[in-house]
């Protein structure tokens, strides 16, 4: 995938459509906390409550279309220092290294766009070895197992804990 088609930006409403067709498969979001979108109402309400008003969650986009999103979300008051990554992507854009480079992207700005901040974590289920290897592949260090950790779609499960850290590299 050529690199200059792929961008990181601030949510719009007009991305809904484009939103609705990665967010609404069950495929992308197997994964995340939030449930599949099943309506174009219910895609208005979570990117006009939730995308557009988050500090850091950017649309991946591919020619300037939505494909998918890359969210950091700092902690408060003394452990601001560190901040939490997610992303998904739209299934039919996985193994093309675009989520790979919207974090490089995310990562040669953030450090900036919050100065206090040292730490940017994600924790990835033990399952899926296709985000595990995209954080390795953008620098992050598999620092841990962390066992019954997260619930989600109704189960507690295992994940593993990646880090990155502001006097990390960024691999080429």
């Amino acid at each position: 995938m050529e690199s200059s088609r792929i961008s990181i930006r601030p949510f719009k409403l007009s991305d809904t459509t484009d939103f609705m067709s990665w967010a609404g498969d069950d495929r992308v979001t197997r994964y995340l906390r939030w449930n599949t979108i099943a309506s174009r109402e219910e895609a208005v309400k979570y990117l006009t409550e939730v995308a557009i008003p988050h500090p850091y969650r950017r649309s991946i986009c591919l020619d300037d279309r939505s494909i998918g999103y890359i969210s950091v979300k700092s902690e408060s008051r003394d452990d601001r220092c560190r901040a939490h990554l997610a992303y998904a992507l739209g299934w039919e854009y996985w193994g093309q290294g675009i989520v790979t480079a919207a974090l490089k992207m995310t990562l040669s700005t953030v450090f900036k766009e919050f100065p206090y901040l040292v730490r940017l974590e994600s924790l990835v289920e033990v399952e899926n070895k296709a985000s595990q290897r995209v954080l390795e592949k953008a620098g992050f260090l598999q620092e841990g197992l962390l066992r019954k950790y997260g619930f989600n779609k109704g189960e507690v499960r295992d994940m593993f804990i990646y880090s990155f850290l502001f006097t990390d590299s960024i691999p080429d």
